[in-house]
Protein backbone atom coordinates (compact mmCIF):
# COMPACT_ATOMS: atom_id res chain seq x y z
CA UNK A 1 0.00 0.00 0.00
CA UNK A 2 1.34 3.63 -0.90
CA UNK A 3 0.09 6.82 -0.39
CA UNK A 4 -0.80 9.36 -3.34
CA UNK A 5 -2.20 12.53 -4.07
CA UNK A 6 -4.92 12.87 -6.87
CA UNK A 7 -5.06 16.32 -7.78
CA UNK A 8 -7.93 17.16 -10.18
CA UNK A 9 -8.35 20.04 -12.26
CA UNK A 10 -9.88 20.47 -15.63
CA UNK A 11 -7.74 21.44 -18.74
CA UNK A 12 -9.49 25.37 -18.54
CA UNK A 13 -7.71 24.87 -14.87
CA UNK A 14 -4.56 24.05 -16.31
CA UNK A 15 -4.10 27.18 -18.74
CA UNK A 16 -6.06 29.35 -16.71
CA UNK A 17 -5.05 28.22 -12.86
CA UNK A 18 -8.78 28.98 -12.47
CA UNK A 19 -11.78 27.19 -13.11
CA UNK A 20 -14.84 28.51 -15.52
CA UNK A 21 -16.97 27.94 -12.18
CA UNK A 22 -14.67 30.28 -10.18
CA UNK A 23 -12.85 27.62 -8.77
CA UNK A 24 -9.64 27.45 -7.06
CA UNK A 25 -6.40 29.62 -8.52
CA UNK A 26 -3.68 28.40 -7.96
CA UNK A 27 0.05 29.56 -8.51
CA UNK A 28 3.32 27.65 -9.27
CA UNK A 29 4.04 27.11 -5.46
CA UNK A 30 0.74 25.13 -4.63
CA UNK A 31 1.21 23.46 -8.14
CA UNK A 32 4.99 22.69 -6.48
CA UNK A 33 3.07 21.38 -3.17
CA UNK A 34 1.19 19.04 -5.27
CA UNK A 35 3.67 17.29 -7.55
CA UNK A 36 6.03 16.72 -4.10
CA UNK A 37 3.33 15.03 -2.90
CA UNK A 38 1.81 13.22 -5.65
CA UNK A 39 5.45 11.94 -5.71
CA UNK A 40 5.67 10.84 -2.15
CA UNK A 41 2.16 11.62 -0.31
CA UNK A 42 4.08 10.99 2.78
CA UNK A 43 7.00 13.62 2.16
CA UNK A 44 7.01 15.81 5.79
CA UNK A 45 6.38 19.06 5.19
CA UNK A 46 9.68 20.77 6.08
CA UNK A 47 11.18 18.62 2.97
CA UNK A 48 8.23 19.83 0.99
CA UNK A 49 9.17 23.37 1.99
CA UNK A 50 12.78 23.33 1.43
CA UNK A 51 11.97 22.28 -2.10
CA UNK A 52 9.44 24.94 -2.82
CA UNK A 53 10.82 27.72 -0.62
CA UNK A 54 8.66 27.87 1.98
CA UNK A 55 8.56 27.35 5.71
CA UNK A 56 6.77 23.80 7.10
CA UNK A 57 3.86 25.80 8.92
CA UNK A 58 3.44 27.79 5.14
CA UNK A 59 3.33 23.98 3.38
CA UNK A 60 0.80 23.23 6.09
CA UNK A 61 -1.62 25.36 5.54
CA UNK A 62 -1.41 25.60 1.54
CA UNK A 63 -1.70 21.67 1.76
CA UNK A 64 -4.72 21.61 4.39
CA UNK A 65 -6.40 24.87 2.35
CA UNK A 66 -6.10 22.36 -1.21
CA UNK A 67 -7.56 19.82 0.74
CA UNK A 68 -10.62 22.04 1.99
CA UNK A 69 -10.87 23.34 -1.39
CA UNK A 70 -11.04 20.06 -2.91
CA UNK A 71 -8.33 20.77 -5.37
CA UNK A 72 -6.42 17.35 -4.01
CA UNK A 73 -6.67 14.66 -1.88
CA UNK A 74 -4.19 12.50 0.39
CA UNK A 75 -5.23 8.58 -0.07
CA UNK A 76 -3.96 5.32 0.23
CA UNK A 77 -3.77 3.44 -2.79
CA UNK A 78 -4.20 -0.04 -2.80
CA UNK A 79 -4.24 -3.04 -4.85
CA UNK A 80 -7.75 -4.21 -4.73
CA UNK A 81 -6.30 -7.91 -5.04
CA UNK A 82 -4.22 -7.80 -1.73
CA UNK A 83 -7.65 -6.69 0.42
CA UNK A 84 -9.66 -9.17 -0.99
CA UNK A 85 -11.59 -7.89 -4.08
CA UNK A 86 -11.10 -10.35 -6.83
CA UNK A 87 -13.04 -8.74 -9.41
CA UNK A 88 -12.79 -5.45 -11.29
CA UNK A 89 -14.92 -4.07 -14.27
CA UNK A 90 -15.43 -0.96 -16.58
CA UNK A 91 -19.06 -0.74 -17.36
CA UNK A 92 -20.53 1.38 -20.22
CA UNK A 93 -23.92 2.48 -18.91
CA UNK A 94 -26.56 3.66 -21.70
CA UNK A 95 -29.36 5.68 -20.14
CA UNK A 96 -32.94 7.27 -21.18
CA UNK A 97 -33.52 10.10 -20.07
CA UNK A 98 -31.40 12.03 -17.15
CA UNK A 99 -27.96 11.02 -17.26
CA UNK A 100 -27.09 13.05 -13.59
CA UNK A 101 -29.86 10.90 -11.99
CA UNK A 102 -28.23 7.93 -12.55
CA UNK A 103 -25.03 9.02 -12.00
CA UNK A 104 -26.06 10.05 -9.05
CA UNK A 105 -27.35 6.59 -8.23
CA UNK A 106 -24.38 5.18 -9.00
CA UNK A 107 -22.28 7.60 -6.92
CA UNK A 108 -23.83 6.07 -3.94
CA UNK A 109 -22.82 2.52 -4.45
CA UNK A 110 -20.12 1.44 -2.45
CA UNK A 111 -18.75 -0.79 -5.45
CA UNK A 112 -18.24 2.10 -7.44
CA UNK A 113 -15.57 3.44 -7.50
CA UNK A 114 -14.88 6.00 -10.89
CA UNK A 115 -18.20 7.22 -12.48
CA UNK A 116 -18.00 9.26 -15.58
CA UNK A 117 -19.95 11.18 -17.81
CA UNK A 118 -18.84 10.68 -21.30
CA UNK A 119 -19.99 11.70 -24.92
CA UNK A 120 -19.37 8.41 -27.40
CA UNK A 121 -20.56 5.40 -27.34
CA UNK A 122 -21.64 5.52 -23.28
CA UNK A 123 -23.39 7.76 -21.57
CA UNK A 124 -21.56 6.87 -18.24
CA UNK A 125 -18.04 4.57 -17.82
CA UNK A 126 -18.37 3.20 -14.22
CA UNK A 127 -15.40 0.84 -12.42
CA UNK A 128 -16.44 -1.30 -10.19
CA UNK A 129 -14.41 -3.44 -7.48
CA UNK A 130 -16.50 -6.39 -5.90
CA UNK A 131 -15.41 -9.70 -3.74
CA UNK A 132 -15.85 -12.09 -7.02
CA UNK A 133 -17.73 -12.46 -9.53
CA UNK A 134 -21.13 -13.11 -8.06
CA UNK A 135 -20.43 -10.10 -6.40
CA UNK A 136 -20.19 -8.41 -9.59
CA UNK A 137 -23.37 -9.94 -10.97
CA UNK A 138 -24.96 -8.67 -8.45
CA UNK A 139 -24.28 -5.42 -8.60
CA UNK A 140 -24.83 -4.87 -12.60
CA UNK A 141 -27.46 -7.77 -12.77
CA UNK A 142 -29.09 -6.51 -9.52
CA UNK A 143 -28.38 -2.71 -8.66
CA UNK A 144 -27.12 -1.01 -11.96
CA UNK A 145 -29.71 -2.51 -14.25
CA UNK A 146 -32.37 -1.69 -12.08
CA UNK A 147 -31.94 2.14 -11.84
CA UNK A 148 -34.50 4.14 -13.46
CA UNK A 149 -32.98 5.29 -16.77
CA UNK A 150 -30.47 2.35 -17.55
CA UNK A 151 -31.27 0.95 -20.70
CA UNK A 152 -28.20 -1.15 -21.65
CA UNK A 153 -24.87 -1.99 -20.02
CA UNK A 154 -21.85 -3.37 -21.23
CA UNK A 155 -19.24 -4.96 -19.03
CA UNK A 156 -15.07 -4.56 -19.62
CA UNK A 157 -14.04 -6.99 -16.88
CA UNK A 158 -10.30 -6.83 -15.70
CA UNK A 159 -8.13 -9.81 -16.00
CA UNK A 160 -4.99 -8.23 -15.23
CA UNK A 161 -4.28 -4.74 -13.46
CA UNK A 162 -1.01 -3.87 -15.45
CA UNK A 163 -0.88 0.14 -14.32
CA UNK A 164 -2.57 2.12 -11.87
CA UNK A 165 -1.26 5.86 -11.00
CA UNK A 166 -1.89 8.98 -10.36
CA UNK A 167 0.97 10.89 -11.20
CA UNK A 168 0.18 12.90 -14.05
CA UNK A 169 1.44 16.25 -12.28
CA UNK A 170 0.35 19.53 -12.55
CA UNK A 171 0.58 20.25 -16.37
Amino acid sequence: MHSEVVASRSADQRDSRESRNGGPQLDAVSLAIIEQLQEDGRRPYAAIGKAVGLSEAAVRQRVQKLLDQGVMQIVAVTDPLTVGFRRQAMVGINVEGDVESVADALTAMSECEYVVMTAGSFDLMVEIVCEDDDHLLDVINKRIRALPGVRSTESFVYLKLKKQTYMWGTR
